[in-house]
């Protein structure tokens, strides 16, 4: 794999709200609507992916439709178990080892994001160095060995132009 982005949800309904499970959590009217504006910012700088790789949960799988729709490629989403809410960055890691894309999307959910972040890049998900917010975006190329770097990360207010 040579490029790997990393995209939290966009905004969603809050934790503890009753009546709504936390893993039924859906995107907000305000959510879509920021999600939207960071997908067209990403259409902008032509992001190209070839497969976006999204969590189940609906507030992760509607901000990789929306993505993918503004990109002009709804085919691209595909839904994986391993990137739910409640999985580590190390079985995301070695989940990402075996894809073959060359250049993958993943949407998921925090901690398990910013911790992979760390841990791709440093080797420690422990050396966290960015808390990447809701509809915040990474950047990063990698190499045959599994190793990554940096090239840019975004907070979502650089998108929504």
């Amino acid at each position: 794999m040579n490029q790997l982005y990393l995209l939290r949800h966009g905004l969603a309904v809050p934790h503890g709200t009753p009546d709504i499970d936390d893993d039924a959590r859906p995107l907000t009217a305000e959510g879509e609507q920021r999600i939207k504006a960071i997908a067209r910012g990403l259409k902008r700088i032509k992001l190209k992916v070839v497969r976006i790789a999204t969590s189940p949960l609906p507030r992760a799988l509607k901000t990789a439709q929306i993505v993918a729709d503004v990109l002009g490629k709804p085919d691209l989403v595909e839904v994986f178990d391993e990137l739910r809410a409640d999985r580590d960055a190390a079985s995301i890691r070695a989940w990402i080892a075996t894809r073959q894309e060359s250049r993958l999307m993943i949407v998921g959910h925090n901690p398990s994001l910013s911790n992979l972040l760390a841990l791709l890049t440093t080797g420690d998900e422990h050396l966290g160095f960015c808390d990447l917010r809701k509809g915040g975006i990474a950047a990063l190329t990698g190499d045959p060995r599994g190793l990554y770097q940096v090239d840019w990360i975004a907070r979502p207010k650089l998108f929504r132009v």
